[in-house]
């Protein structure tokens, strides 16, 4: 895999029904080196922060191939920072990777933490109010990584893959279990089991309480 693009979001406004609101999910490609830190890119604009950013979710990664299918399936080119990535790489489909794996970029190591799950606001900057639905329905979410080695990267870096070797699941089993109003024990705890963000992990142990009453 290779980093065809480093994107940093800047402070914007898009509309919000009558209304504006701002967000940071208009990434845009930046040239040169790019300082990646425990909280992700320091000039990335975050401003969810209830729901984005934090060490959990430092990083967003979205592929080539997906981006491909988006732009076969909408019928326009989409261009990398679309849908709000951080890094835009070459080879990469999220739905086959698990919570866990890494990517080794230089000095720069990322673990895979959580799928992302569509918002309205992704809706608003693509101007279709159907487009969480289409996202889900697509099922390539790109995944969120937390930093365990800080460093430099830029487009034209190499990613190499570091699977996770112990209790895991899949980015598409969180993806789906998320969505799903039928919840399943067994794979709630593998969730549990597994390096997964903190955000999911609550949703996770709330779940579980609520099925076993305990």
């Amino acid at each position: 895999m290779q980093i065809v693009s480093m994107n940093v979001g800047e402070k914007r406004t898009q509309p919000k029904g009558d209304a504006l609101e701002t967000t940071g999910i208009y990434k845009m490609p930046v040239n040169g080196p790019v300082h990646i830190g425990a909280l992700g890119v320091p000039e990335d604009f975050i401003c969810d922060q209830r729901n984005h950013g934090g060490p959990d979710q430092a990083i967003y990664i979205y592929g080539v191939p997906d981006y491909e299918w988006w732009s076969r399936e909408l019928g326009e080119a989409l261009g990398p920072g679309t849908f709000g990535e951080n890094l835009t790489l070459t080879g990469f489909e999220s739905a086959g990777y698990h919570i866990g794996d890494r990517l080794q970029i230089g000095a720069v190591v990322l673990e895979f933490t959580a799928p992302r799950i569509p918002c309205s606001t992704l809706a608003r900057r693509m101007r279709d109010a159907q487009f969480v639905k289409k996202y889900r329905l697509a099922e390539r979410p790109g995944m969120y990584c937390r930093v365990i080695h800080e460093g430099a990267v830029q487009a034209g870096d190499m990613a190499d893959l570091i699977p996770f070797d112990g209790p895991t699941v899949s980015s598409l089993e969180i993806f789906r279990e998320h969505q799903g109003r039928e919840k399943h024990i067994e794979l709630l705890r593998r969730i549990l089991d597994s390096p997964v963000a903190i955000r999911e992990r609550l949703q996770v142990e709330e779940d579980l309480r609520r099925l076993t009453g305990g």
